[in-house]
């Protein structure tokens, strides 16, 4: 909703200002269609030269985090300290029993109770992969949580690709926005004979590639590529509570300080009270008994 409201203010402010300063749309909306071709078909080019298919596709889709914002929720965070809990109080009671959560996720009756986190194959690649770690008796619980670590930054980086191809497709814009507005200039010059009133139109028309290269750049392909950074951060919490309840359980902490732990590192806003935490908490363990 934020990133809409930001679209239409920019519009307004931009525009409205221009035109209360006495200026004319005409000359911009004359030579829109055709700067936009240069600029946006160049930009587009550029796009696709810099990047494979799979940060093409990444980027489109990561465009739509720009108005739907992060993808967990405060009731997620809650829930996967919950599925967490069960998890590993279950590990510790039997360890056989809990093989058949960690091996097939999707039939798991644990796993059910959450969808949002059962739909998410990262989320559930990472905590099943890492308990499953946990059966092999490394020597050194380091181990697993030095590999849980690269791990996380792996998905990050990748997750990164989208705000990188963004970031460079703004940088690009206002360079690509002179190279319109010179093709602009050199075809007043070819017009030089004209009287003065032509040749101002036709300068203003190329001045319009400038102006759409900035504006495009600065309002926003910038804006989106940050935007789409704050949320990979945001969503990325998500994935470091995982790690942060696990490697806590691999250090043998008591199960509810491994949940607190966890609780404690969940961003303030999204971390669930102690008390709401704790009443989610027997309820899981009603359920189970």
């Amino acid at each position: 909703m934020l990133g809409i409201i930001g679209i239409v203010v920019i519009f307004a402010m931009v525009f409205g200002g221009y035109i209360l300063a006495g200026g004319k749309l005409g000359i911009i909306l004359k030579s829109l269609p055709f700067e936009m071709m240069m600029i946006g078909g160049a930009a587009l080019g550029t796009f696709l030269i810099g990047n494979d298919i799979g940060v093409v596709k990444h980027t489109l889709q990561d465009i739509g985090k720009v108005f739907k914002g992060a993808k967990w929720k405060p009731q997620d965070y809650r829930d996967l300290l919950c599925l967490l809990f069960e998890l590993i109080r279950l590990a510790r009671q039997s360890p056989v029993a809990i093989e058949e959560h960690v091996e097939s996720p999707k039939e798991s009756s644990i796993f059910s109770k959450y969808p949002r986190i059962q739909s998410d194959t990262l989320a559930v690649e990472l905590v099943c992969d890492t308990m499953r770690s946990m059966s092999m008796n490394y020597d050194d619980p380091h181990q697993v949580e030095e590999v849980l670590d690269k791990r996380i930054e792996a998905l990050e980086h990748h997750k990164m690709h989208s705000n990188h191809a963004l970031q460079s497709l703004a940088d690009s814009l206002p360079a690509l926005g002179i190279v319109a507005a010179v093709l602009g200039v050199i075809k007043t010059m070819a017009a030089i004979d004209q009287p003065p009133e032509v040749l101002g139109k036709m300068i203003g028309g190329a001045l319009v590639g400038t102006f759409l290269g900035v504006f495009l750049a600065y309002g926003f392909m910038g804006p989106f590529a940050t935007k789409v950074k704050a949320v990979v951060e945001e969503d990325m919490h998500f994935y470091q509570l995982i790690r942060e309840v696990l490697v806590a359980n691999l250090h043998n902490h008591a199960t509810n300080i491994c949940i607190e732990v966890g609780r404690q590192n969940t961003p303030a806003h999204f971390r669930p009270s102690f008390t709401d935490l704790e009443e989610a908490l027997k309820s899981v363990k009603q359920d189970a008994a």
